[in-house]
């Protein structure tokens, strides 16, 4: 019969293998905290077992008292997560596109006006020339990286994006990448009809900005997404995705 110590070493060593680089953290008291906030309202929570939100804290490095970019806040789900996670000490600087109209703008105002979240701001800028007010200690983008690809007002030069958000970043600091997964080699040509894009075209552009890849986690992974569906708007398969997760460094 199978030996029962073999499938259980297979098992660790295809779990280990699964993490990308590295087995998955300790999910640190403060990333719980963050989870488990109160505030953090029900469209939000429903969400957690598609997008995996003690796995995403926990691999990015953020820790209390940093000091937080994120691009595209849209609604908040990834803003009031960081928010908790950096508590009082630190801050977060939700930066949406100076493109963008008035009702996306206004999606994160659920955020900013609730007293719990008070060390988040809201800027408008242009990503190609991003700048923040002080330097930080982690830039973040989650599912927005295809979009940044397409005409319109989700537009941005994600390569002179890359050079900036390294401009921006203190020596050490994390840049993460999470995004609807598209086929490897297809390149950008999904991120208009499927909001997806190919990891490798993140990888190449980042790296060439400076960043190291230090991570590439299979956490928000889905083997039953085939990379065919369209992800957004009706008809999509929305938090079902593939999702792949890349942690990049500014060399120290």
């Amino acid at each position: 019969g199978d030996n029962p110590l073999t499938a259980a070493a297979i098992a660790v060593i295809a779990l280990t293998q699964s993490q990308g680089f590295g087995a998955a953290p300790d999910v640190p008291d403060f990333v719980k905290v963050a989870v488990a906030d109160p505030h953090r309202p029900a469209a939000d929570t429903m969400r957690d077992s598609d997008r995996q939100p003690a796995d995403m804290l926990a691999n990015s490095g953020i820790k209390p008292g940093d000091t937080v970019a994120e691009l595209v806040p849209a609604g908040g789900y990834s803003t009031r997560l960081l928010s908790a996670s950096v508590g009082q000490k630190g801050h977060i600087y939700s930066i949406n596109l100076a493109t963008f109209n008035d009702r996306i703008k206004a999606q994160i105002e659920a955020v900013t006006e609730e007293p719990a979240y008070e060390n988040v701001s809201v800027l408008n800028e242009d990503f190609s020339q991003l700048s923040t007010p002080e330097p930080v200690d982690l830039v973040w983008t989650a599912q927005n990286y295809h979009d940044f690809q397409n005409p319109g007002i989700f537009h941005a030069d994600t390569v002179a994006m890359d050079r900036a958000i390294f401009a921006v970043l203190k020596p050490g600091g994390f840049f993460i990448v999470i995004d609807h997964a598209a086929t490897l080699g297809s390149g950008t040509r999904d991120t208009g009809a499927l909001h997806r894009i190919d990891p490798e075209v993140v990888k190449k552009e980042a790296m060439a900005a400076g960043f190291k890849l230090v991570g590439d986690y299979k956490v928000l992974g889905n083997p039953a997404d085939d990379h065919t569906k369209r992800v957004t708007g009706q008809g999509g398969i929305a938090d079902k995705s593939d999702k792949f997760y890349l942690k990049f460094q500014k060399p120290k």
